[in-house]
């Protein structure tokens, strides 16, 4: 899993949009929106699908301190 603070900083590193996110993840920029300010809680199926698709451009999850990102370079 990943937390809307993940998320927002993996889109910063990637200089993605909330919308760029949604296209490439093929969900709504509506979740993903709501997601990253909290609002509400996604399915886990999308908040996964989220990490995935932020990893697969490169983001790296770092688990130990449950916040941080950086970039594959």
């Amino acid at each position: 899993m990943i937390t809307p603070a993940q998320c927002r900083a993996g889109r910063g590193l990637l200089k993605w949009t909330q919308g760029d996110l949604a296209d490439k993840a093929g969900i709504s920029i509506v979740t993903v929106r709501n997601f990253e300010n909290d609002k509400t809680e996604p399915h886990r199926g999308t908040v996964v699908l989220l990490r995935q698709t932020l990893e697969a451009a490169g983001v790296i999850f770092i688990d130990d301190n449950g916040s941080g990102v950086k970039l594959n370079v």
